[in-house]
């Protein structure tokens, strides 16, 4: 029973780990204008945190089973994880040049 309710949250975080991967650090770039996002990174960092904390997690109890079909779970799970790190890292990076600039300030 234990394995299924932790199955089930890391089914249940699929949505959340898609939206970590899909959404842009910064919309208006995405849309090809060149102007700051000052809330862009924080949107991709609330869903991409908990998202790689998650499957991050997920990645390393389920591989620790040991049978095939869970560590093939285990590879999907860091496979999610390492998805959302280029974005992660994206948003950090927007952040520190939305800072550097001065635009988004209060």
């Amino acid at each position: 029973m234990r394995a299924f309710a932790f199955y089930l949250v890391l089914l249940l975080a699929m949505p959340l780990a898609a939206l970590a991967v899909i959404l842009p650090a910064n919309v208006y770039r995405a849309q090809g204008i060149a102007a700051p996002d000052c809330d862009g990174p924080l949107q991709v960092l609330i869903f991409a945190v908990p998202a790689i904390l998650i499957y991050g997690a997920g990645a390393f109890l389920v591989y620790r089973t040991g049978r095939r079909f869970h560590r093939l779970f285990a590879l999907f799970c860091l496979v999610i994880a390492l998805a959302t790190v280029p974005n992660i890292a994206e948003a950090v990076h927007e952040l520190y040049r939305n800072a550097a600039d001065g635009e988004c300030q209060g």
